[in-house]
């Protein structure tokens, strides 16, 4: 297997100098020496050339591609695994123009590219978390006071959110975080969320703020409440009830989609969250493991028919 000690662009372009190179290094990822087949997990199979194989139940012929976010694509792994290392490495993103240059695509292609890598980025919002967990909602949109007159909406200040796209996310103090496009901010769907990611017997603490949606986790949880109401942003008597880590985060999301990218639409901003959680989650590891760790998690398979019904950002 090639030495995956890469620590740069210019040691990556250096370690996957040819094409070949990254078809062997991808097949040791995925299949460890192994190869099996994605039409028949049980089945024999056969080597062929131009690196195919055969499923010998199925009779179908497939290569390590088959079944991944590469499947189908006419442009060279060489310039996806450049795109994965420049897209996982930056700490805001990186815009579809910008990528277009920094590959030699087209800006479409590298839009392609870019949402196929960010169906993977799901695989890290998913975490069940303990200890001390922060609740916290945010919302993603212009703000009026930055609109033109004829553009401003009426009564959309605090959590009227007429013209935002509200998330809910739940932190791990000191550890991961998940987040998620919610279609308001009520108990309905706020409280499923947490009851599904954060367990009551592994849970010291839940914190969050006065919102009447939080109402009732007492029942399961130990819950701390932060009056913002009443300008308490940290408990007077224990300095460690505040919710001021996932507010925190909440400031690198907004950072991120409002200065990388030019405009995300409602129904495509899922994926943007899923990438912003996947780089907080893994921000004490190196660019080397980040790259790996998506690549080992690239079986997801979207069409560019699938992709084309969102708006393009």
């Amino acid at each position: 297997m090639i030495n995956p000690n890469i620590k740069s662009v210019f040691e990556l372009t250096q370690t996957f100098a040819t094409e070949q190179d990254c078809i062997e290094y991808y097949e040791d990822l995925r299949w460890n020496g192994i190869v099996v087949s994605p039409f028949d997990p049980t089945s024999k199979v056969y080597k062929c050339k131009n690196n195919q194989y055969r499923c010998k139940n199925t009779g179908k012929y497939f290569n390590v591609k088959t079944g991944t976010m590469f499947e189908n694509s006419k442009i060279s792994l060489r310039k996806w695994f450049l795109a994965i290392w420049l897209v996982t490495s930056h700490k805001k993103g990186i815009s579809s123009m910008q990528l277009a240059k920094d590959i030699g695509v087209r800006q479409a292609t590298a839009w392609f590219l870019l949402q196929r890598i960010r169906a993977c980025f799901g695989i890290e919002n998913n975490n069940e978390l303990e200890g001390i967990i922060e609740c916290d909602e945010t919302f993603i949109g212009g703000k009026n006071k930055n609109r033109h007159k004829d553009k401003k909406v009426p009564h959309s200040q605090g959590r009227s959110f007429k013209d935002k796209v509200p998330i809910m996310g739940m932190l791990q103090r000191g550890g991961k975080m998940n987040a998620f496009v919610v279609p308001d901010t009520k108990r309905k769907s706020i409280q499923p969320l947490i009851h599904k990611y954060v367990k009551p017997e592994t849970v010291q603490t839940i914190i969050t703020d006065e919102w009447w949606a939080y109402n009732g986790l007492s029942k399961h949880y130990d819950h701390r409440i932060i009056d913002h109401s009443r300008k308490e942003y940290v408990n007077l008597q224990d300095n460690t009830i505040h919710t001021n880590s996932i507010e925190g985060s909440w400031n690198i999301l907004k950072r991120s989609v409002s200065g990388m990218y030019n405009h995300v639409s409602k129904k495509h901003l899922q994926k943007y969250v899923d990438e912003f959680v996947y780089r907080f989650n893994l921000r004490k590891v190196s660019d080397q493991e980040k790259f790996r760790y998506l690549l080992s998690n690239s079986n997801i398979r979207t069409t560019y028919k699938e992709l084309t019904t969102l708006v393009k950002c």
